[in-house]
């Protein structure tokens, strides 16, 4: 797990990933994070964080001893299984939030991200409208969990 998240995390900063957020064209960006605050709470009320503590299977370790007889005899240990977290609920808030995003007329798209060229030529902040998408917009993260969407042509 370590290891993915160290691969992962250069592009997370790079802002190489495509963004994925609920939308609704022609929606000021102010109405679309009160929308989405909201149905965040909506999900949380409905469908709340049910963390369950698990374990692991154990794993058996076989060892081979032998005396100064020269008589061997298999002898291992268990090692307990990893202990860890899991919401229960974690996907039914997610649909909880899908269907009141979907009530307010959003729907879930994956906008790819903007080259550095075309971030770095956009006004700064997020975007005031959600514009119209085309297969040339893309997404600039603003670093503060905002978004601008750049349509090209």
């Amino acid at each position: 797990m370590r290891a993915i998240v160290t691969l992962l995390a250069p592009l997370v900063l790079s802002g190489c990933l495509p963004l994925s957020t609920y939308y609704a064209e022609g929606v000021s960006f102010a109405q679309f994070e009160r929308d989405n605050t909201n149905c965040d709470v909506r999900a949380v009320r409905d469908a709340p964080v049910a963390n369950q503590v698990r374990q692991g299977a154990p794993i058996y370790v076989p060892r081979r001893v032998c005396n100064k007889d020269g008589h061997c005899y298999s002898r291992g240990y268990w090692i307990p299984g990893d202990v860890y977290t899991v919401d229960v609920n974690a996907n039914l808030r997610a649909r909880v939030k899908g269907q009141c995003m979907g009530d307010l007329g959003y729907r879930p798209v994956e906008i790819p991200a903007c080259t550095e060229g075309v971030a770095s030529a956009a006004p700064p902040g997020p975007s005031t409208i959600l514009p119209r998408l085309n297969a040339r917009s893309c997404a600039i993260r603003t670093g503060d969990g905002r978004f601008r969407i750049v349509t090209q042509g």
